[in-house]
């Protein structure tokens, strides 16, 4: 269990830096963070790029081919993502976790109206200014109408919760029998954003550790609270997420196999925003691509990745260009042989909202492909 105490912590930004804590750090200063300069729209056929299959326009990914497309500059919501009169809708039950409660991850937080700035007597190295803090985290889960009671029942571990938009779509997916009678748990993040607070040492890790908390801390209370239970087989099991919650999906996966098959991701955090630093992963989530999936063996994952072509570009450190850092990873989950999907999203932003409201059905369906889709009861 990670303790920390109200002090200055430094976060290496430069390949071959040693982490390390300042010694005697200048005081943060308790500024406006500057606005960001809107992202450029990069071109999916740049050199460099994965090859992709260019779509029309509105249309979406076929569910049972892997590799690479390019979406259209429409996103029109599928109708998956309205509620259907006729389509039989689950039962959502909510409650909270404290963080009082938790022995993996009691509580951080940046220091108010702080950020993470450049060290001025190093600028390859970030200071931030972190505190204990207490937290509350909201949990929803999703029971489908079909499900059986004391059967062991597919599900999917979502990041950033409450998400409805899933919940939404699960009730037509499981309704047309196009993806398994699953039950959806979305958990709510410990609060804050990126180095220094709770949600960026929860998605941002390079480790096992949150798969461990939500085993551990968050599953049992699912099942006690829903009245369902989980089944253990981990090609049963998902997780899906934006952003850092996207790293976050493929980091629950790809540290712990034998509990979660299935990753689904929008915009994923694939870059350097691990905090406090690891040697063993001093570029972070960009180390998935950079090293740990060339020189490993194919694991049994089954992946959806997507990106806009106005995603995030906030540094010029060479690791933090989300575009880039989803176009590596197709290309080498390609070269491993991986059952993956990757979709880059014309005219969209960061973890776009029209985006997900066009392409979440086909998404899950791709997610799922291979998983038994129990025949209905009479």
């Amino acid at each position: 269990m990670f303790r920390f105490s109200s002090v200055v912590f430094v976060m290496s930004l430069a390949a071959g830096l040693d982490p390390a804590m300042a010694q005697n750090p200048a005081p943060l200063q308790t500024v406006a963070r500057p606005p960001r300069p809107p992202a450029p729209t990069r071109d999916p056929n740049t050199a460099g790029y994965v090859t992709a299959k260019d779509l029309p326009d509105g249309e979406n990914a076929p569910v049972k081919v892997d590799g690479n497309f390019i979406l259209g500059p429409t996103h029109n919501p599928a109708p998956e993502m309205t509620v259907a009169e006729g389509v039989p809708q689950g039962e959502i039950f909510n409650f909270t976790m404290e963080s009082a409660d938790s022995k993996f991850y009691p509580g951080i937080a940046r220091e108010p109206n702080t950020f993470a700035r450049p060290d001025p007597a190093d600028p390859t190295k970030l200071l931030v200014m972190s505190h204990p803090a207490p937290y509350t985290r909201k949990v929803a889960v999703y029971v489908p109408k079909q499900y059986v009671a004391g059967t062991a029942a597919p599900f999917i571990v979502g990041a950033d919760g409450p998400d409805k938009a899933l919940f939404t779509a699960l009730d037509s997916l499981i309704a047309q029998r196009r993806v398994p009678v699953m039950i959806a748990i979305s958990i709510g993040n410990g609060s804050g954003d990126a180095q220094g607070s709770e949600r960026g040492l929860e998605y941002d890790t390079m480790s096992g550790k949150y798969a461990e908390f939500v085993e551990r801390e968050v599953l049992p209370l699912v099942e006690k609270t829903a009245n369902v239970k989980l089944t253990k087989d981990p090609d049963g099991r998902a997780t899906m997420g934006g952003s850092s919650g996207g790293s976050c999906a493929l980091i629950m996966a790809w540290y712990h196999p034998e509990l979660y098959h299935r990753v689904l991701t929008y915009s994923g955090t694939y870059v350097n925003q691990q905090w406090p630093v690891d040697a063993e992963t001093p570029h972070g989530a960009w180390e998935f691509h950079e090293h740990l999936i060339p020189n490993s063996g194919a694991k049994p994952l089954r992946i959806w990745m997507e990106v806009g072509d106005r995603d995030n570009l906030t540094r010029s450190d060479g690791y933090h260009d989300w575009v880039l850092a989803n176009e590596n990873m197709a290309r080498v989950l390609a070269a491993k042989g991986y059952h993956y999907q990757f979709v880059f999203a014309r005219n969209a932003g960061h973890t776009d909202r029209t985006v997900k409201q066009q392409t979440l059905p086909e998404a899950l369906e791709y997610v799922w492909q291979g998983y038994p889709i129990a025949a209905p009861k009479n």
